[in-house]
This record gives C-alpha cells, structure tokens and sequence, in this order.
C-alpha cells in the first residue's frame, strides 16, 4: 500500500460492540495457526456466509467499539487473511486498534451511519475520506498520526522495523 493508495470495494455492515470472538470465535484459536483456513471463520457466529461473500478489497463497516473483547492479534489477522481492504467504524476498542495497526490492516475511524451492506466504497486513508460510490456521498475520516500510516504503507510495525530499523522520535 501506498501513502496515497485509495481502497476500493464493498461494505458489509455490523452493528456496535463487535467483540475479538465474533471476528474470529475462540473454538478455532487451538485447532491452527494456519491465518487462511482461520479467516473462512471470520464473522462467522454472527454471518455465517461472511467468508464466502467477501471479495479481496472489500470493507467492514461497524458501528461503535468495534474489536472490544480479549486482545488477541489473531483478530485483525483473520480479517486481513479474509481479504478485508479496512476496517470502517465509529469507534475501535483501543487494543484492536492498535493490533490492527501493527498487523497491517487499515482501520478508520469515521461516522458509518449512512453506509449500508453492498454500499460501493473508496476510502482515501492519506486524504482523510470515505466515498460512499453508491450514495454519492462523502465521509470524512478521523486522520491517523503519520507514524501509523507509515507503519501500514509498509504492511505492518514488523515490517516497518525491518525496513527503517526502529523509530525515530
């Protein structure tokens, strides 16, 4: 991903408090490792058909504290391997955020009331907006601070460090 790499896909839309176990159950946390035959379980205690209808690209959208619940990284993992371009919500459970961050995957915090399930999204992370295609309307974004953005420009914080070999204050 680039700086000004614009995401382009899908919404599929959840409600608030969208905890660490509805991502990815914790029935599945001892049986692999394996992150790709665990995102075919992604969201599924709450849409069971999630994994098949996701197309590479598209888009989560919740309401408010989004990734509450026990701090597991295999969350925002799962959601990545799944395919999800970003995660869309009014608001992240801290943790999740920071987990999402640091595995790569785009979260955006931003008002989510107007977008509704197969909604044609762009999401602009460098320009600080959603374009909701289908509606014909603009969002805009909560920015993340530069070091964030760098960190997902290079696909995760593991990625950043092996690249820049630590941070710069």
């Amino acid at each position: 991903m680039s700086k000004g790499m614009i995401l382009r896909g899908r919404a599929h839309v959840f409600g608030d408090d969208i905890n660490t176990d509805y991502i990815i159950s914790g029935k599945y946390k001892f049986k692999t490792l394996d992150m790709d035959e665990l995102a075919c379980h992604c969201m599924e205690d709450i849409d069971p058909d999630f994994s098949s209808r996701v197309k590479p690209g598209d888009f989560i959208v919740a309401g408010s504290n989004f990734g509450c619940g026990s701090s597991r990284e295999q969350a925002p993992l799962v959601i990545k391997h799944a395919g999800v371009g970003a995660v869309l919500a009014k608001s992240f459970a801290r943790i999740f955020f920071r987990n999402a961050v640091n595995k790569g995957l785009p979260v955006v915090e931003c008002d989510t009331s107007g977008i509704e399930s197969g909604d044609e999204l762009e999401v602009d992370l460098a320009g600080g907006r959603v374009v909701n295609i289908t509606k014909k309307t603009e969002v805009v974004v909560v920015p993340l601070p530069p070091v964030m953005m760098d960190i997902l420009t290079e696909g995760g914080l593991t990625e950043y460090l092996k690249n820049h070999g630590g941070f710069e204050l």
